[in-house]
């Protein structure tokens, strides 16, 4: 159905406010014609922005779930962002404020790999760590049509020496994939990233936003949208769509929602558009303190559960059961520190060999929690006062008993979780007195951080727009993108780009996703760092 461009009278309704739904509701001003007063945003939480959030203060401590690497081929997001003012100079787009931060404090990691189990020592990852078969394996994956991969888990590709090598360590810990994680989507990241592998130890690839997400991207593209007339409501989440009878065409007429505890009906006609955000990667967090670990995680979102409800009998829409139900292989926990001084980041940077902000990420190899922590340039939030510094990190295997605290890490509190992570570092006892004096710890316990990982069959996620669909698309994590990785801000923009020209008719769509395996220059330099020893 072609519509035209202008789409007067036609509305938009998008169920959520994570970068996905951000990302949407600009494409469709920009893209689609869309006034801002025909877009509304159902948001069942009191925040905004999803998985990119951040909040807190510096005498309570500051709390972030994660953060999100980016590179230079994230061209949805760039181009999104690209028309986006950044806060603190509205003549700069955010683009161009990420691309500045990059330049000003690019990664140069050259302790990346930590080993022992408190000796401190700094693993040289000029060579990979490969045997001969390991290599033949990985090249077979990367040559692998994804067909022959459905359904199955890396360690059904590979060897148990591939998951001791430094190349594991260093990939695991970057892009947070366990040995049981999905075949697919190991195979999808080999292939989008493997321009990266040259320099994947210093991480001098790697871009960053200036701040957290949430202050860098959320912030400024709900300013702009707020400014254009975008209704975002909170505490109103959609329950289920009513469907037009019949499969042949997909229809939505009518969102049921409830608002703030009453039940409402939202008429859709079949010009308007609903995109819906299917899962959530953080669905169910649940945050601890300095003196207690996080609490049991609450029971699931709508986001899933309006999933479930749409899929019954639906298998375009995909099969919510193969990401939702596997908790102990999807979660993992991650936690915020805030010190009163800089203590432990000039610790840091006098151990690691880099001045604050250079050094990227740590892994601690010998952690039975797979600790891994980052120090970013500082300030890391835009309200973050003089001398106060912030850093995080998390563990990959939460569920084991840690190295110098004899409990899980999901029973520790935030102290114990800074005591377990200076255990690891060769600091003085002096150093590691007043960062434990000076700090507070905030840990978040996530179980479906990683869902979208986990081994799953080629149709478990439904298609952006699914076939015969007139006015219905998903959005985000868990919606079907060829070629593309999850777990990254540019799938969820891709969606987003996607839906809207799809749904749209639109002559342009999103740019293609950069194919770095195609290029021999990029294959060749990955298989020269394969080989080094």
């Amino acid at each position: 159905m072609t519509r035209p461009r202008s789409c007067v009278m036609a509305k938009a309704y998008l169920v959520g406010s994570g970068i996905a739904a951000l990302a949407a509701a600009t494409f469709l001003i920009r893209e689609g014609g869309f006034e801002g007063s025909d877009i509304h945003l159902f948001e069942e939480k009191r925040d905004i922005g999803g998985s990119l959030d951040a909040g807190g203060t510096a005498e309570a401590g500051y709390t972030m779930r994660g953060g999100r690497m980016f590179e230079a081929e994230y061209r949805c997001t760039y181009d999104l962002l690209s028309g986006i003012p950044s806060l603190d100079d509205p003549s700069v787009s955010v683009t161009q404020e990420i691309r500045s931060a990059h330049e000003e404090f690019s990664w140069d990691d050259i302790a990346r790999l930590v080993d022992g189990d408190g000796d401190g020592k700094i693993i040289d990852t000029t060579s990979m760590g490969f045997s001969e078969r390991d290599r033949l394996e990985l090249v077979r994956c990367l040559a692998s049509p994804e067909g022959r991969l459905d359904g199955k888990r890396i360690t059904d590709c590979f060897g148990e020496h591939f998951f001791t090598t430094n190349f594991w360590f260093l990939w695991c810990t970057t892009f947070a994939f366990q040995p049981w994680h999905s075949a697919i989507e190991f195979h999808r990241y080999l292939r989008r990233f493997i321009h990266l592998l040259p320099e994947f130890a210093s991480m001098s690839g790697i871009q960053r936003t200036r701040y957290n997400q949430y202050d860098s991207i959320v912030r400024p593209l709900t300013a702009w949208l707020r400014e254009r007339g975008v209704t975002v409501h909170t505490g109103c989440h959609v329950t289920d769509l009513g469907l037009a009878p019949g499969h042949r065409s997909t229809t939505v007429e009518i969102l049921r929602l409830s608002r703030h505890g009453q039940d409402e009906k939202v008429a859709v006609s079949p010009e308007d558009l609903v995109l819906v955000t299917n899962g959530s990667m953080t669905d169910a967090s649940s945050l601890g303190s300095h003196t207690a670990a996080p609490p049991p995680a609450p029971h699931r979102s709508d986001s899933w559960l309006l999933w479930h409800r749409l899929s019954r009998g639906r298998a375009d829409f995909g099969n919510p059961a193969a990401f939702d139900k596997r908790v102990k292989e999807s979660r993992w926990e991650s936690f915020t520190v805030t010190a009163e001084d800089t203590a432990f980041l000039d610790a840091l940077a006098r151990f690691s060999g880099r001045e604050t902000g250079r050094g990227g990420l740590m892994t601690f190899t010998g952690s039975n929690w797979l600790i891994t922590i980052v120090a970013q340039p500082q300030p890391v939030y835009r309200d973050q006062p003089d001398g106060v510094s912030v850093w995080w990190g998390y563990g990959l295997f939460p569920g084991r008993a840690g190295n110098h605290t004899p409990k899980p890490m999901t029973m520790c509190s935030g102290r114990e979780i800074l005591e377990e992570i200076l255990h690891h570092l060769p600091f003085d006892e002096a150093v590691r007195a007043r960062v434990l004096r000076t700090s507070t710890v905030v840990p978040c316990l996530m179980p479906y951080i990683t869902s979208q990982f986990l081994a799953r069959r080629r149709h478990d996620r439904p298609e952006v727009v699914p076939d015969g669909s007139v006015n219905l698309a998903f959005i985000g994590q868990f919606a079907e993108v060829p070629d593309d990785v999850v777990f990254t801000v540019e799938y969820s923009v891709r969606t987003a780009w996607t839906a809207v020209a799809q749904l749209l008719d639109l002559p342009e769509q999103p740019p293609a996703v950069y194919k770095g395996h195609h290029d021999p220059h990029v294959l060749a330099a990955a298989l020269e760092t394969m080989h080094r020893r």
